[in-house]
């Protein structure tokens, strides 16, 4: 009988198996590490462990994976399924040799020269019991709960506290038939092997623990006596003419104000907390593209993750994904309107760092932050803030707040060796709690200051909301950007180490835009985004079922016959589907009379609704406007709808950002589509197949209001070709606010002075708005949007135009 089968041992399983929680990253090995579940497959670990072998064998059943008490046997031989990298570690005297484990290696490459066709996946497994990267001189935590290489009893002891947060991480498996046909099969490649599995091992504890914790006053010193804290404390005390005792105790303040205080031991309560809030909330979290940051951890990058903004559980969401796909929750840079009793200590303990909404002209703060934000980096700490500023009050991502952005690269430009790593972030939700006060906001209501009873407020309205999405976009590498943007900049920074680079501000700015288009890029389609946004696009917000659910599976062929980017989600199921899961979230309702069922969007939701549609509006975009030149143009050529939609395409990349590489090439498999669908036939131009016209009728429908806004706007040039960015921008608002109250459009982004504010920026980058702009296009371009709407809003847009300036 071996040893796993007899009573002691199954006895000391089971009472570990009732004293032990296990959460397994990833969650699905086999998709997200693309093993192949047709060839054989052994384990490695870094120390021999009863207790770590009996935790694994306990979830790969579950996993679909063979347990590490079944040999490995091939070709009728029987070998380990596990292999370690050394000995368990006793209470006392030295660690067993590891002659027996290289041994295993060694038979392992063996097997495989002897038989040609073989290739075992050797698989990194990596187990940690609590997640505690300790601080400084913690010597007495660390004596009694030593992680990395604890004796038997300090492991018992592990087992006990921390069962209840065990992680057992898979990693990407290494081909040993690879291995052997490079590089061979003798006692050297076996030894080499285990010293990349020992990197490996190291590297991955590190991202799953984080780096060592400072004391926080320590830090505050370290930091108030570098060089650059006290050139600003001297200038501030002459600037203010107080003496520099003063200063300094300012600089504390400051800091004691900003700078997070970590605690593993709140973390491990808030996953409790927050695992029973997102049950409480949502049917489920979906995650797409973690695999590609973790490994970005794991090759040493600083990683900064710039989500977008929705709601306040923005914050919380994505700390706990990350927590859960074995991560360190980020360093999260949060307003100072969070600082408030009880959530401020408790946001500081979970990481947050709080920063003044603005702080222009306090030069002493502005070198307090940044020194602090550079220490972060230094460390390895990764960092998370939002280049939105705020949350998007109307669904769609609002214009980049740039000082961040600018800090972190200024911090690359000063030396840092490091590579830093911008990672985008979508997170979309089924239902976001604050929409209705968003829209409050908007109609002129003034903002409620964040206290502790709006969070009590808020607990008490909990109930199922759907489902959450958190996306990681494509991500940035800040030197490579750099590389790319201006070659010789290393050059230059080190001539002029204290000259602020003329290039710096509209790199920055790029970047920026940059960021908020890998955010686009990983949008997340779901029932609710994808339902909003055709029957918004209808009549009076309601279609027949059918109609609704033959429109979707058309949406749904689009997006996933041509996807956005490999980054981009798309809901699984069909029309009928999406439909059944928008009235279970009681987002549509039904109707039903003798001649069918009617799906429609409430009256009073309706504006609500726009928020989820504006999330994905720009996926849909160009295809809208394909079926727009279709609807609006007979017999239109494939040139001409590639020409209109070239004139328009820059406006729509300013306000949505969006990435399209080659817009030609898209509108013609947007044509392909509509015809292998049945929708167009082309001959002398395209002809739209009269049963169908419907369909593209509604697919128009979703860009009707962009193209409103475009014609507002062209019209007002083609009559006041010298109109100024001020001018425009105030014009182009009040005839809006005519258009909408004469034709319903009650969309909050079609009055968002902002969103007109960007888009004369845009003009004026294209020449549009000069004293010798090209009138000639916006003539053409006037008229191609004119030509895209109905002819009863066309009509409202140019008399009230003319109405306007007819002096």
């Amino acid at each position: 009988m071996s040893k796993q089968d007899s009573l002691w041992f199954k006895s000391l399983r089971w009472l570990q198996n009732k004293l032990v929680h296990t959460i397994v990253v990833p969650h699905e090995p086999f998709k997200d590490l693309n093993l192949d579940p047709d060839k054989p497959l052994a384990y490695v670990m870094k120390t021999e462990s009863l207790s770590d072998i009996a935790a694994l064998s306990e979830i790969t059943a579950d996993l679909g994976l063979p347990s590490p008490y079944e040999p490995l046997e091939v070709g009728g031989e029987s070998t380990p399924r596990v292999v370690c990298l050394e000995g368990a570690k006793p209470l006392m005297g030295k660690r067993e040799s590891n002659h027996f484990f290289l041994n295993s290696f060694m038979g392992l490459l063996k097997i495989h020269k002897e038989r040609p066709e073989l290739d075992i996946q050797l698989v990194p497994v990596s187990l940690y019991w609590g997640r505690t990267p300790g601080k400084e001189d913690d010597t007495m935590k660390a004596a009694v709960l030593e992680r990395e290489n604890p004796t038997w009893l300090r492991k018992c002891l592990m087992i006990l506290f921390l069962g209840r947060h065990n992680f057992v991480q898979f990693s990407n498996a290494v081909s040993l038939r690879y291995m052997a046909d490079e590089h061979g099969t003798d006692k050297r490649i076996a030894q080499k092997l285990a010293r990349v599995a020992r990197v490996h091992f190291s590297r991955q504890r590190k991202v799953m623990t984080g780096p060592v914790l400072p004391k926080r006053q320590a830090l505050f010193h370290a930091l108030i006596n570098s060089e650059t804290l006290k050139k600003a404390i001297q200038e501030e005390a002459t600037s203010k003419k107080i003496t520099e005792v003063e200063a300094r105790a300012k600089a504390m303040e400051y800091l004691d104000e900003i700078a997070a205080d970590y605690s593993d031991s709140l973390v491990r309560i808030a996953e409790r907390f927050l695992t029973w809030l997102w049950n409480k909330l949502y049917k489920g979290i979906n995650i797409k593209g973690a695999e590609e940051v973790r490994q970005l951890h794991h090759d040493g990058h600083e990683i900064i993750y710039v989500p977008c903004h929705r709601s306040h559980m923005d914050y919380l969401l994505l700390s706990y994904i990350l927590y859960y796909q074995g991560m360190v929750p980020p360093h999260i840079a949060a307003g100072i309107n969070l600082n408030f009793w009880p959530a401020g200590p408790m946001f500081r303990r979970g990481g947050a760092f709080f920063i003044r909404r603005s702080f222009r002209g306090n030069k002493l703060y502005t070198a307090v932050f940044r020194e602090y934000l550079d220490q972060l980096f230094t460390k390895g700490y990764s960092v998370e803030y939002f280049t939105e500023g705020g949350r998007s009050r109307t669904g769609r991502l609002l214009a980049p707040k740039t000082g961040m952005l600018a800090m972190t690269l200024n911090s690359v430009l000063r030396g840092m060796k490091r590579p830093v790593t911008l990672v985008p972030v979508y997170l979309g939700y089924d239902h976001v709690m604050e929409v209705a006060t968003y829209h409050k906001e908007l109609s002129g209501k003034k903002k409620k200051k964040e206290s502790v009873w709006q969070v009590f407020g808020a607990l008490r309205k909990l109930g199922n909301f759907g489902q959450g999405y958190v996306n990681f976009g494509k991500p940035i590498t800040l030197h490579t950007f750099l590389n790319e943007q201006k070659p010789d900049w290393k050059e230059e920074i080190a001539n002029e180490p204290e000259q602020k680079p003329k290039w710096l501000t509209p790199m920055v700015n790029t970047l920026a835009n940059q960021v908020m288009t890998n955010i686009n890029d990983a949008a997340a389609v779901s029932s609710v985004t994808l339902t909003s946004l055709v029957l918004l696009a209808s009549e009076q917000n309601a279609l027949e079922r059918a109609q609704l659910e033959k429109q979707l599976d058309l949406y749904l062929k689009l997006l996933k016959d041509l996807p956005y980017t490999s980054y981009t989600s798309v809901v699984e199921g069909d029309g009928k589907s999406l439909v059944q899961q928008g009235l279970e979230l009681k987002k549509i309702k039904l109707d039903s009379d003798p001649l069918g069922d009617i799906i429609s969007i409430d009256d009073s939701i309706a504006v609500a609704m726009t928020y989820y549609r504006n999330n994905i509006i720009h996926l849909m975009v160009i295809p809208s406007l394909v079926a727009s030149c279709l609807t609006q143009h007979e017999h239109i050529s494939r040139a001409e709808i590639i020409d209109i939609i070239n004139d328009f395409y820059p406006l729509l990349q300013a306000e949505l950002f969006m990435g399209v590489e080659d817009t030609g090439e898209l509108v013609g498999q947007i044509l392909d589509l509509f015809i292998a669908q049945g929708l167009i036939t082309e001959d002398d131009g395209f002809s739209i197949v009269e049963t169908e016209v419907n369909q593209l009728l509604l697919l128009a429908g979703t860009v009707g209001e962009t193209l409103q806004r475009y014609a507002i706007i062209f019209n007002l040039l083609a009559v006041c070709p010298k109109m100024e960015r001020s001018e425009l921008e105030r014009d182009s608002h009040k005839l809006a606010q005519r258009l909408g109250a004469l034709h319903g459009i009650t969309a909050p982004e079609f009055y968002d002075k902002k969103l007109y504010g960007a888009l004369s920026v845009k003009l004026k980058e294209l020449g549009y708005l000069s004293d010798n702009g090209n009138q000639g296009d916006v003539q053409r371009i006037r008229e191609r949007a004119n030509g895209l709407l109905r002819s009863s809003v066309r009509q409202t847009i140019v008399d009230s135009v003319t109405a306007e300036h007819k002096d």
